[in-house]
Parts: structure tokens; sequence; C-alpha cells
């Protein structure tokens, strides 16, 4: 690597956000989903690139140069990263992706300032899906009809909403005309707080447990007239800019754990006694372990090209093809690397607090969200050219 190298910066950033992470982990890790997600924000894990303050027990030539000539999305994608490294669970990983390159950069335009965003004082939520449907969003139910004061009254409900029993305020899709047009969508910023909005209790999730998931009900909820983001029919046209940047870098939230997972295997099978000789002195099991190494390599390149893409300001409805490429790809890895890694664990990967505890759910649950694979693969057929239909 060379000072100018990128992985250098990458690197940086990532041991920066671990060593962060540990420390906020140790005084919060029995604590509840916000409790922990303000304990990281509290130690600086958004803050900018390392400073020669940031750790006094690290010299300025311990640490890779070129962290500060990382754009912001690569340096939240390597923090994000670093964040899994340092042992958090996935859920949480998972909650912070969705927050940064689901909304918060999408959003950057109408929420302006970040800082209470990014300080844990305001959570935000994504709430589209409804319970008869999420990948079709012209058939939601959930309507904002227009008030004589320029406002809307709010009246549906929004399922299967990642933070909503905690969130603050929601970014809200609803039907603003009765057609099933393209411009038959409008979206608007919700405070959870307000009169006749309901936020569930959690759901019994049984993947990416560290972060609820829940619903809201708006019973006739008033909103002003700057409530809306964008104008009158622009919903489905801010969802593709949305899901865009989640599925190009959602999975970002997967790389930090699949690294420990990774290393945890390695040092298993380097010490492991099987058959009279170190395990890892088996071809099988040097195969396995090559080929969860090769998943996450395969899955860091495709996450922090897409990163690199759009922070040279390629626009993310250009990359949309690529995003459900990379989204496909990562999940699909992960799932793989997950199961290597739970064969190799042998029964302790299905023993709680063996060392080796192995987690198969989760990653299953990375081929559903943000778009269904099945549905991305024709995302990708269509912009190939097959005349395809959902």
């Amino acid at each position: 690597m060379t000072d100018g190298d990128p992985r250098a910066g990458v690197d940086a950033v990532v041991a920066h956000a671990t060593r962060l992470a540990e420390s906020a982990l140790a005084g919060a890790d029995q604590a509840d989903f916000r409790t922990r997600w303000k304990a990281f924000t509290a130690r600086g894990v958004w803050d900018e690139a390392p400073s020669d303050e940031a750790s006094s027990d690290e010299a300025p030539s311990d640490r890779p140069p070129g962290s500060a000539r990382l754009g912001p999305v690569t340096r939240s994608v390597a923090t994000i990263e670093g964040i899994g490294r340092a042992g958090t669970g996935a859920g949480l990983c998972y909650a912070m992706a969705s927050q940064r390159f689901g909304i918060q950069f999408p959003l950057r335009s109408v929420l302006g300032g970040t800082e209470t965003t990014e300080s844990g004082d305001i959570l935000l939520c994504h709430a589209l899906t409804e319970e008869g449907g999420g990948s079709d969003p012209l058939s939601m139910a959930t309507r904002a009809e227009r008030q004589e004061d320029g406002g809307y009254l709010l009246t549906g409900t929004k399922s299967f909403v990642t933070a909503a029993p905690v969130a603050d305020t929601a970014l809200v899709f609803a039907r603003t005309a009765a057609e099933r047009t393209p411009f038959a969508l409008s979206a608007f910023l919700v405070d959870l707080s307000a009169p006749d909005v309901e936020q569930s209790a959690p759901f019994p999730k049984t993947a990416l447990t560290e972060v609820p998931m829940g619903s809201l009900t708006f019973h006739g909820v008033r909103l002003a007239p700057g409530s809306m983001v964008g104008e009158e029919g622009s919903g489905l046209g801010l969802l593709t800019l949305t899901t865009a940047w989640e599925r190009a870098l959602l999975l970002s939230y997967a790389l930090g754990p699949m690294r420990r997972v990774l290393d945890r295997t390695v040092e298993w099978c380097a010490t492991r006694e099987h058959f009279g000789r170190r395990m890892g002195a088996s071809h099988v099991v040097a195969a396995r372990v090559a080929d969860m190494a090769l998943a996450l390599h395969r899955s860091r390149e495709l996450v922090y090209r897409m990163a690199a893409r759009l922070d040279a300001g390629v626009r993310p409805r250009q990359l949309a093809a690529d995003a459900a490429l990379t989204k496909i790809s990562v999940a699909e890895d992960y799932l793989m690397f997950s199961r290597q890694a739970a064969q190799l664990g042998g029964v302790r990967s299905f023993i709680e607090d063996s060392g080796l505890t192995a987690d198969l759910t989760s990653p299953m649950a990375a081929s559903v969200y943000a778009g269904p694979n099945d549905l991305l693969r024709i995302t990708v057929a269509r912009e190939l050219g097959l005349p395809v239909e959902n």
C-alpha cells in the first residue's frame, strides 16, 4: 500500500471505529437498543478521520495514512465495518447501516444538518411496507388526504418497520391519488410523538434481534404543509432513490461480523486437534476456510466499490442495476460464509457461549429485506433488455 492507496484510509477508519466501539460495548453491552446506539455515537464513532488527539495511546506513525482523503460514504461504510469487528450484534450494525444509507444520505437536502441523528437524539425509520405488500408499493392502502390549509390527513398502518417501536421520526410513504400510477404516492416526514400515532410493541423476531421491528398506525394524523418530502406525487421517485442507496450499501453491516467469524474460525482450525493432527491440516477444512475468505473479499470489494462511486458523484438511480447485483451477491455470500463456519464449528456452532455459535437466521434474512433477491433478479434481467415483468 502507498500513502495514496484508499485501502490504507479504510483500514485506519475501521481500526479507529473498532477501538471506540469496543469501549462503548464495555459499558453498554446489556443495555437497551437506544442506550447502546447513543453509547456508540457518544464515543465519537461518526467523527472525522482519526487525529492525533483521537487516541492518546496510539502514535500517528502507527496509523495507516490516507483516512482524511476518504469520501463521506466510504468513511461511513468503514465505520460500520469497524463497529461490527468490535463484536457489536449484527442487528445493531444493520440498524446503523439502514439509518445511514436508507435515510440520512438520500435525504441530506431535506434533513439538513445531521447532528441530532448522528448523536442518537433522533432516530429515524423508513415506513413503506404494509401487511398487504412491500415489494409492490403501488398496492399500498395508507393514504394522505389534502386539507384546506394545505396540510394532509394521514390514515393507515405500516408494518415490519425496523426501529418503529423506538423511532422519533418516520419517512412515511402514502397514497395521495387513487389511481395506480407512478404519481399516486407521496412521502412525508412524520413526528411519531404526534397525537393519533400508534407505535406497536416490538415484534418477536428471530433474526437481527438487537434492533426492534414493529408497526406504525396513523389514526387520522394531521400533517403540516411542510411535512411533505418533495412534491405531491414524487413518492415513487424518492423510493427509487432510497432503495438504490440501501441495496448498494445496506449489506455493509455484515462485513464486520464476517471478519470476526473468519478470524475465530481460522484460530479454531489452526489449534483444534483432529485425528492426530491439527484440524486445519485437512485439505477439506482449508478449502472451506478459503471459501469463507473469498466470500468476505468479494463482499468488501463490491460494497466499497459502490461507496466509491457514490462518493465520486454518480447518481444513485444510475446504479440501480449494480446496486441490485451487489445486494444479491453479498447476501448470498453471507449465507454461504455462515454455513461454512457452522460446518467447521461442528456441534459448538449450535451451543450458546461456545465461542463458535453460528447465526444462520440473520444471514438468511439478508436475502429478503431491501427487496427479495428473486425480485431483484427481475430488475437485473429487465436492465439487460429482457421483457420480464414483476
